[in-house]
């Protein structure tokens, strides 16, 4: 058991140095795409100044995905009023109030549910309705003043 044995055991451990090594450069070639945040972490001033500039207009538009999430990216409209998200446990929306009512901005279903009906207007009220095995959620808005509101079912 003497020579042999110590030998066994030396092959293994060079063996897992390598390995290990290997590993380590691998990483280190890849860099932060591994270990760090996509896109680097950004600072509250960024965010406040990123949230503040205008979006990027639109190629075109289009409806709910049947197979994803939906988002509906109509042009923007130079004289829109407040934006304003709403979320439910069956997915989330954002709406805004501009001249001619409110519409849907965007709509997208949380993991388990599915758009099951979209009225994204322009009109005095909107809803999109989230469709989960166990449970529907209908989020209906109107705005109020220039304010897009959630308010409840007729």
């Amino acid at each position: 058991m003497g020579r042999r044995s110590i030998l066994i055991a030396t092959g293994w451990v060079a063996t897992a140095a390598v390995a290990t090594l290997i590993g380590l450069g691998a990483i280190r070639l890849v860099g932060e795409s591994l270990t760090g945040t996509p896109g680097g972490v950004r600072s509250a001033a960024e965010i406040e100044r990123a949230l503040a500039s205008p979006e990027p207009a639109p190629t075109g538009t289009t409806g709910v995905a049947p197979t994803g999430p939906g988002t509906a990216n109509p042009a923007p409209n130079a004289s829109s009023g407040a934006r304003r998200g709403f979320a439910t446990d069956g997915g989330t929306a954002v709406a805004e109030c501009g001249p001619d009512g409110v519409r849907l901005v965007s709509w997208a279903p949380a993991q388990g549910y599915r758009v099951r009906d979209v009225d994204r207007g322009p009109d005095d009220d909107v809803e999109v309705t989230f469709q989960g095995a166990n449970r529907e959620y209908e989020l209906k808005v109107r705005c109020i003043g220039s304010e897009p509101v959630a308010v409840a079912d007729d």
